[in-house]
């Protein structure tokens, strides 16, 4: 587990443009079925690259107190809550938690308003012992995007962006995050393009 795929964003131009600490939310008509109808919380966002997290897609295939137990750590009651979101398709195998700033560690990055991202094996320590942040969002794997890569898609109208907040971000209703997303921009989802056609 790392702390940062992708630098942050430099001084310039770019630093007023970036979307880091802000959220990506899939258009109606995203080509990619691995982000259909996806809200993603930017970590990094710069001419070197961009990198989230998916924050509405679960991870079928393991429990929280599972991947405690592979792990070696011990979980209690206050762990059976939590659970295994799909980040992206990027690097499955690795584990982030993006969480309240209430926690720390030397390797800990503060991302948004109030909001960090921890990358190591001591934050799961310290969720499973209790000790940990007051919320949290673990996930399997990161959205990532090379130079400009980001940038041509959301100019090629895949993307819409919008404000974070922490009741979004770490809402257990995985379901009903786009819809909440789309909502902050001020407009229903059927009056986007495209989604007055989807089954």
């Amino acid at each position: 587990m790392t702390t940062r795929p992708h630098p942050s964003p430099a001084g310039g131009d770019n630093a007023d443009s970036s979307l880091e600490g802000k959220l990506l939310v899939a258009m109606p008509t995203m080509g990619d079925p691995r982000f259909a109808r996806t809200v993603i919380y930017m970590c990094a966002h710069s001419s070197e690259g961009s990198m989230g997290l998916v924050l509405n897609k679960r991870a079928d295939h393991i429990t929280f107190p599972e991947l405690l137990g592979q792990l070696g750590i011990e979980s209690g009651a206050t762990t059976e809550h939590i659970r295994v979101h799909a980040g992206g398709p990027v690097e499955t195998g690795r584990g982030f938690v993006l969480h309240s700033d209430d926690y720390a560690q030397s390797t800990t990055m503060e991302v948004g308003d109030h909001v960090a991202l921890t990358a190591t094996v001591d934050i799961l320590r310290a969720i499973a012992s209790g000790a940990g942040p007051r919320r949290c969002l673990f996930a399997l794997g990161y959205a990532g995007w090379g130079p400009g890569q980001l940038d041509a898609e959301i100019q090629a109208n895949g993307w819409l962006h919008v404000d974070a907040d922490q009741d979004l971000i770490f809402s257990p209703d995985l379901d009903s995050k786009w819809g909440r997303a789309i909502a902050k921009l001020g407009f229903d989802v059927a009056q986007l393009s495209g989604a007055a056609g989807r089954a």
